[in-house]
Order: structure tokens, then C-alpha cells, then sequence
């Protein structure tokens, strides 16, 4: 077997197939998100913004697209979810920060006190901090798995389709104003 390298060195590597990086078919692509330091295969780097020559003549731009994703109710239900469990978990486990910081430097005789051996007040509230951000950690993880995902999931399929569909246009278009100027040819 041989060792192959490079742009084609297989499946998902930037190979045929529909699974290739950068696949306009794959939903989870976004042309605005990619192109970062990339070249466009002339040595330039790529250009993140479509150019406004494009979105004149062929309708609704990808910016207009995501505008109006944006606006829309389902989008807004999933920011409010995002917003209602994030912001009450930040202002706790800041409370909590700052208050662990203060008592240490305001009661460090509180601080100080033992509860079991060598263990101290102080010890456990650090262990604390920890076990807080792992908590909140999964709790942020469950939250979006259960509540945002699928909903995103499906904001994300729309803003793929509309793109789809505005692409087809505008080969459609393309493809009429070739037979256009071949019919002034002949």
C-alpha cells in the first residue's frame, strides 16, 4: 500500500465524493466562515464576502439570507433559550467567585478554620470553584444538546436550502443568458 499525500489523498481530505471539505451540497459548510488564510487556487486568498457585483444581478445576497434568518421567530426562540440559561449561570457562579474571593481575603480566620485533618474551609470552597465549572460545564452541554440543538440544526437546513435555491437561480439565469447571446450569434 502506498503512502499518499496532498489535496486528494482521500475522503474527507479534499477528495471526490460528496463527503470533500468545502462540499456546497454538505449543510454543515459555511462559505462565509471558510476561506480563512485559504487560497482560491490563483495564489490570492480567497474572498470571505460575496462581491456586490454578484448579489446586484442575482437577487438576494447569502448576508440578505442570514439578515432575514436572523429576524425570523425561530431564531430569536433559540437566542432567548441560549440567553435564558447563560445569563443566570454566569451571575451565579461570578456571585459565587467573588464571594469565595472576598471571605479570603476579608475572613481569613473563616478561611482558616479546619474541617477534617489538614482540610479547611478554604480547600473546600477551591475544590468547589472546580466542581462548579464542571457542573455548569455539563449543565451547558446538556442544556444546548436538549433545548438549542435541533432547533439550530434546523435554522441552519433553511439558510442551506435558501442558498441552494438562490444558487440554482442564478444558473438558471446563467444558462438563459448563454442561449441568449448564442441565439445574437447565429
Amino acid at each position: 500500500m502506498e503512502k499518499h499525500d496532498g489535496p486528494d489523498a482521500g475522503p474527507g481530505r479534499g477528495g471526490g465524493g460528496q463527503g470533500r471539505i468545502g462540499d456546497q451540497r454538505d449543510p454543515w459548510y459555511d462559505a462565509l466562515a471558510s476561506g480563512w488564510g485559504e487560497l482560491d487556487g490563483t495564489g490570492v486568498p480567497a474572498s470571505v464576502t460575496p462581491s456586490p457585483v454578484t448579489s446586484e444581478h442575482h437577487g438576494a445576497s447569502p448576508a440578505d439570507i442570514y439578515l432575514e434568518v436572523q429576524r425570523s421567530e425561530a431564531f430569536q426562540e433559540v437566542r432567548s433559550r441560549y440567553r435564558r440559561f447563560v445569563i443566570p449561570c454566569v451571575a451565579v457562579f461570578f456571585t459565587w467567585y467573588v464571594a469565595y474571593v472576598v471571605t479570603a481575603t476579608t475572613a481569613p480566620g473563616l478561611m482558616a478554620r479546619p474541617v477534617a485533618g489538614a482540610v479547611n474551609v478554604a480547600m473546600l470552597a477551591g475544590l468547589g470553584q472546580f466542581l462548579t465549572t464542571f457542573l455548569l460545564t455539563w449543565a451547558y452541554a446538556r442544556h444546548a444538546r436538549l433545548r438549542r440543538d435541533r432547533a439550530a440544526l434546523d435554522l441552519r437546513w433553511a439558510v442551506f436550502e435558501q442558498k441552494r435555491e438562490q444558487e440554482q437561480e442564478q444558473e438558471r439565469q446563467r444558462v438563459r443568458e448563454v442561449a441568449r447571446e448564442q441565439e445574437v450569434e447565429r
